[in-house]
C-alpha cells in the first residue's frame, strides 16, 4: 500500500510540475495579447474540462505531458516565402499551416503568436522551462537549507580492524592491521587537529591522510574531556580511479566518521540545480547510447547499469520504494526530503530536455525566435525592410520526426524499467 502511495505522490508531483510549466507559457502569452484557446495537462482522452472566458482548461488521461494552444503560431502563406518542397513534405507543411490559420478568429489576426516580436516569443517559450528550473531550486532549497544534508564530522563512529585489499571493504585473512587500530584510536574520539593544525571538517582530515601514505602524522584527539596527541602512520592503499582504468596510492587510516544533518547555505539549492543541469545536459548528449544499452539490457544482452537513464516507470518505482522503506532513522521527514529531491531532479530534467533546440520542444521555438532576431538585426544594419517571419510550418516534418523518436525512446525506457530495472542503493 505504501509503495502505491509513493507512486501516486510522484505522479501528482509530476502533474503539478507539468501544469506549472504550461502556466509559464500561458501567462506571458496572454500578457502579450496572444489568444490561448486551450490549456491541458496530460494527453489523450479528456477527463475533465472547463471553459473560461476564451480558454478551455482541462485534464487528460495520460499524465505524460501537457500543452497550451497558442493561436497563430504558424504564419499564413501570404506572410512567408513560397514553399519549394513537393510531395509528402509539402502536404505536411500545408496541413499544419491550414490548421493554424483556422484557429485565428475573424478580426483577431493581430492576436496571432507569429506577430510577436522575437524577444516576446523567447519569453513565452522560455517561460515553461524557467518554471521547472525555479521549482527545482525551491525544492532543493527546502531540503538543503530547511532540513540539511547528512555531513561527515571528525568524530569517529567505527575503527576498522584491517587495511582491506584494493577495491574491497571487508577484511580477509592476511590483511594488515589498520593504522587507526594500531595507534589506539577509539569509537567516540573527536579529531581536532593534524600536525598541529586545527581541523573542523572531515575533508580537511582525509586530504592530509591521503597525501601521506607511509609518513607519520600526529593527530590531536579529544577523548573523555582530555586532549591527546596520537602519532599514526597511514598505510599505503591503492584506491581505484573513478574511471576504473587504474589505481592511485593514497594514505589509509581505517576510521569511519559519524554523520549529522547540517543545514546548508542559502544558495545551496541553486548551486545543486546548476550541477544537476550540467550533468543532465551531458546525459542528453549521450542519450542515443544510453537508450541502446537500455534496450540491450531489456533483451538480456547486457546488465542494466546503476547509472543508466530511467523512464517514468523507473522513477515512479523509486518514489514507491522511498515511501515504503522501513529503516530505522528514516522517518516521514527524511522520506519527504528524498521525495522533494526526486521531484526537484525531475524538474531539472524537464528544464534541460525542453531546452534542446529542436521543434516541437520549447528550445526549438526559442531557437527560431532568436533566428528571427538575427534576421531583423541584419536587415536593420543593411537598412533593408523588415524580413518576413520565420516559417515554423517548414519545421513540421522535423517536429513529427523528433516526436516519433521521443515516443520510441520513451517506450524503450518503459520496457527497460519493467524488465531490467535499475537497482538503486
Amino acid at each position: 500500500m505504501l509503495q502505491l502511495l509513493g507512486v501516486v505522490i510522484f505522479f501528482l508531483g509530476l502533474l503539478v510540475s507539468i501544469g506549472l510549466h504550461e502556466v509559464g507559457h500561458m501567462l506571458p502569452a496572454k500578457k502579450f495579447g496572444v489568444r490561448v484557446s486551450e490549456y491541458f495537462v496530460g494527453f489523450g482522452p479528456t477527463l475533465w474540462s472547463r471553459k473560461g472566458k476564451e480558454t478551455e482548461y482541462g485534464l487528460k488521461a495520460i499524465p505524460l505531458g501537457g500543452y497550451v494552444k497558442l493561436v497563430g503560431m504558424i504564419p499564413p502563406e501570404d506572410a512567408v516565402k513560397p514553399v519549394k518542397v513537393r510531395g509528402k513534405l509539402s502536404q505536411i507543411i500545408a496541413d499544419a499551416r491550414s490548421a493554424s490559420v483556422d484557429e485565428v478568429q475573424e478580426g483577431e489576426d493581430y492576436r496571432a503568436f507569429y506577430h510577436l516580436t522575437w524577444w516576446r516569443k523567447v519569453i513565452v517559450m522560455f517561460g515553461g522551462p524557467l518554471v521547472n528550473l525555479v521549482l527545482a531550486i525551491v525544492m532543493f532549497t527546502i531540503v538543503l537549507v530547511g532540513v540539511g544534508l547528512p555531513t561527515a564530522t571528525t568524530a569517529i563512529s567505527e575503527v576498522a580492524a584491517c587495511v582491506p585489499a584494493s577495491g574491497q571493504t571487508e577484511c580477509a585473512a592476511g590483511d594488515a592491521t589498520s593504522p587507526a587500530s594500531q595507534a589506539g584510536l577509539q569509537e567516540g574520539d573527536v579529531i581536532t587537529g593534524v600536525n598541529g593544525e586545527p581541523v573542523t571538517e572531515w575533508n580537511d582530515l582525509t586530504s592530509v591522510v591521503a597525501a601521506n601514505p607511509g609518513n607519520e602524522i600526529v593527530l590531536t584527539v579529544e577523548r573523555d574531556g582530555q586532549s591527546l596527541q596520537i602519532p599514526v602512520t597511514p598505510a599505503s592503499y591503492d584506491r581505484p580511479d573513478d574511471g576504473g582504468t587504474g589505481t592511485t596510492t593514497v594514505g589509509y587510516l581505517g576510521i569511519v566518521p559519524t554523520s549529522e544533518v547540517v543545514p546548508q547555505e542559502p544558495l545551496a539549492g541553486a548551486q545543486l540545480a546548476w550541477t544537476y543541469t550540467t550533468t543532465t545536459l551531458k546525459v542528453i548528449v549521450t542519450l542515443p547510447v544510453q537508450i541502446y544499452h537500455a534496450f540491450m539490457a531489456t533483451i538480456g544482452q547486457e546488465e542494466r547499469s546503476g547509472a543508466s537513464v530511467m523512464g517514468i516507470v523507473g522513477v515512479g518505482r523509486i518514489s514507491g520504494d522511498i515511501v515504503a522503506a522501513d529503516v530505522e532513522g528514516y522517518g516521514v521527514k527524511e522520506k519527504a526530503a528524498d521525495m522533494l529531491m526526486l521531484l526537484g531532479s525531475l524538474n531539472v530534467a524537464l528544464f534541460a530536455f525542453n531546452m534542446i533546440p529542436l521543434v516541437p520542444l520549447d528550445g526549438g521555438h526559442i531557437a527560431s525566435a532568436f533566428w528571427q532576431g538575427i534576421k531583423n538585426g541584419w536587415a536593420r544594419l543593411r537598412r533593408l525592410p523588415r524580413p518576413r517571419p520565420v516559417d515554423v510550418a517548414r519545421m513540421m516534418p522535423l517536429a513529427y520526426g523528433v516526436f516519433g523518436v521521443l515516443i520510441i525512446m520513451g517506450a524503450v525506457l518503459i520496457l527497460a524499467d519493467i524488465f531490467a530495472p535499475v537497482t538503486v542503493g
